[in-house]
């Protein structure tokens, strides 16, 4: 059976963001919760960053932080959610859908992203 070594290092707290669809006038829209750090489900994860890229995004600067990220298997992850990483309050979008490794329902792995921007 496959173990990702990731799994037994697991010290970083991040808090899950599941949006919410309202429609409105015929428009389907995705709002976040307010409060994440009361009402979200708490989850500890190795969180391993990427690197940053530099790029130019409609005449801004921006730098695009990339993580993956490896926990125990959670179905409420899915590619529309965002976490937050807990130390410094970063706010990550889930890419694409997690992969369930093995299909087991024990360990999941996504990546996440992060867009910071300066005029």
């Amino acid at each position: 059976m496959y173990r990702p070594a990731e799994i037994s290092n697991l010290d970083t707290a991040l808090k899950l963001l599941i949006p919410e669809y309202e429609k409105k006038n015929g428009v389907v829209k995705k709002r976040y919760p307010d409060k994440p750090y009361t009402d979200s489900p708490l989850i500890y994860a190795n969180f391993k960053t990427r690197g940053g890229t530099e790029t130019e995004i409609n005449g801004v600067y921006a730098i695009l932080d990339t993580a993956e990220v490896t926990t125990w298997y959670r179905e409420d992850i899915k590619a529309d959610c965002r976490i937050v990483r807990l130390p410094d309050g970063a706010v990550y979008e889930v890419m694409g859908e997690p992969e369930n490794v093995n299909n087991r329902g024990q360990f999941i792995i996504f990546k996440v992203e992060r867009v910071k921007g300066e005029v």
